[in-house]
């Protein structure tokens, strides 16, 4: 396919406007695909993998934006570029001001008096750098940043505890502070569970599901995905339980993560023996027995910890719809496979979504793989083709270096999404539509022709493939909620009401009945 490579000079954007900006380029009719980045090196390197390398590439400087724009056959080239550019000029029509541009974290300080928590998204190479500035001036620091090394995240941390300050992150993706979301963040209503997760879309799911369940969020603090390692100690989850126990307007507690090292663990019930108010802890695939030995209420998925938080605050239990699993429809859509059709393929925007379907088809099946995966025996690289039960976050450093995240930009998933419904053993394709701020404003009209496309391949073969879509969202969604399920339905794809509830669905659809 044509390809043609454009270098601004010495012209930088973080990383947040460079997603927006690819969203933009990548939605134009003949483009196949497009790739807005700094000229890295690491950025290079996503050129040579995705195809799009090229001379001009290679001479572009680190401080220095490649435009790199692929078409698809029949489309004018030269016509594409000019639609690209344009697209990445244009201002956004909503914004009644324009932004105002302030030249260090200083100047931002001194024209904000009030002003007490920066986000920052700029290259990991600099944003230790920037954040410290922050602290410095008396600033809790989101850093949705990542590719920032351990010993600068672990220096930070220490500083902020000291200052009494908080540093979410590095690769913090995910917070409501005081009613406002920040970066990928859900419309929920505002109520008494406060939750402290080590991972982005894990809180999005159990703050979506109080607020389904009928609760409401009074605070929701990102850490960070390593800040559970051994190495940094669980600085900000620790600081982050603390606060939300002086905190008036928080009367439970929620916990999200990955199960933490164990020394970092046995702090952590440590500290939940000295609060007074109700903790609820999901560590995803975490010990219940010494959950509940530290006094913290057991949540063995995110489902589980948002409803026992819910009848926690005080929301009656007989008023809740739970979405218990439908088994008529399990056994429905088993009747539809043949025999060959063994197998699940997740294709996942959230890390978290990804880590808790997968830990629950682990629980019935042994041969599952994934690129989460810390035993080598099943881990897969982004670069690895499916084996058996497979299930992959494309959310993963290694695929959003120099590219968008997913929830912005899913051409890579559309692109598995077909290349998954061509084997003839996949059963069940499990997908999840993130809402929100932050994400696609549109996710489900953009991702309707690779669903369409996969099911026209098997149905050419005689085959059934049932695509599974989890939309995690609520009704005051910017996108539609209500819309976006609907889009899916009318495209023949089953709907699941939950993370646990894809697990559990997507295991029993392949499930084979004993010889």
């Amino acid at each position: 396919m044509p390809i043609r490579t454009i270098i601004k000079k010495n012209t930088y954007f973080d990383s947040v406007s460079l997603m927006t900006l690819s969203t933009r380029a990548n939605s134009i009719e003949g483009v196949k695909q497009v790739n807005v980045a700094m000229g890295t090196a690491m950025n290079k390197d996503v050129l040579k993998n995705v195809g799009l390398y090229t001379e001009e590439a290679e001479a572009a400087g680190k401080g220095d934006l490649m435009i790199v724009v692929e078409s698809r056959e029949g489309y004018d080239l030269d016509e594409l570029v000019k639609k690209v550019e344009e697209a990445m000029m244009r201002k956004s029509e909503n914004k009644e001001t324009a932004d105002i541009v302030y030249s260090s974290v200083e100047a931002a300080v001194q024209e904000n008096e009030n002003a007490n928590l920066a986000v920052i998204s700029v290259p990991g190479a600099y944003a230790a750098r920037v954040a410290r500035k922050a602290l410095n001036q008396g600033l809790h620091v989101m850093m949705f940043s990542d590719n920032v090394s351990l010993e600068e995240e672990i220096s930070l941390k220490k500083e902020a505890h000291e200052k009494g300050l908080f540093v979410m992150g590095p690769d913090c993706g995910t917070a409501i502070i005081n009613g406002q979301g920040l970066c990928f963040a859900n419309k929920i209503r505002k109520g008494k569970i406060g939750i402290v997760a080590a991972s982005g879309t894990g809180a999005q799911e159990v703050s979506v599901r109080i607020h389904d369940f009928g609760g409401g969020v009074s605070q929701l603090i990102g850490t960070g995905g390593r800040d559970l390692s051994e190495e940094v100690g669980g600085i900000m989850m620790l600081d982050g339980m603390g606060a939300l126990a002086e905190d008036e307007g928080t009367e439970i507690i929620v916990l999200v993560s990955k199960p933490p090292a164990k020394a970092v663990a046995e702090k952590i019930y440590k500290e939940v023996k000295k609060i007074s108010k109700p903790v609820v802890i999901c560590f995803i695939g975490g010990n219940k027995e010494e959950i509940e030995a530290s006094g913290a209420y057991y949540g063995k998925t995110t489902k589980q910890a948002a409803l026992q938080a819910v009848i926690l605050s005080g929301v009656p239990e007989e008023t809740i719809n739970k979405h218990a699993l439908n088994l008529p429809l399990i056994e429905e859509v088993k009747a539809k496979l043949n025999p060959q059709q063994k197998y699940i393929r997740g294709l996942f925007c959230g890390g978290t979504i990804c880590e808790e379907v997968t830990s629950l088809v682990r629980e019935k099946y042994s041969n599952v793989y994934s690129n989460l995966s810390k035993d080598p025996v099943y881990k897969l690289s982004h670069t690895d083709e499916s084996r058996a039960h497979t299930f992959i976050d494309f959310g993963d450093d290694q695929f959003t270096q120099g590219k968008p995240h997913p929830m912005i930009e899913p051409s890579l998933r559309l692109e598995r999404i077909v290349k998954e419904a061509r084997d003839p053993e996949v059963g069940v394709i499990a997908l999840d539509i993130i809402l929100g701020y932050g994400s696609h404003e549109d996710p489900v009209e953009v991702t309707l022709p690779a669903i369409r496309e996969a099911k026209a391949i098997a149905e050419k073969e005689g085959r059934h493939i049932e695509i599974l879509g989890f939309v995690l969202g609520t009704e005051l969604d910017p996108q539609n909620f209500d819309l976006q399920v609907k889009k899916l339905m009318d495209a023949g794809v089953t709907i699941s009401s939950s993370s646990e509830n894809t697990g559990l669905l997507s295991r029993g659809f392949v499930e084979k009945e004993e010889a």
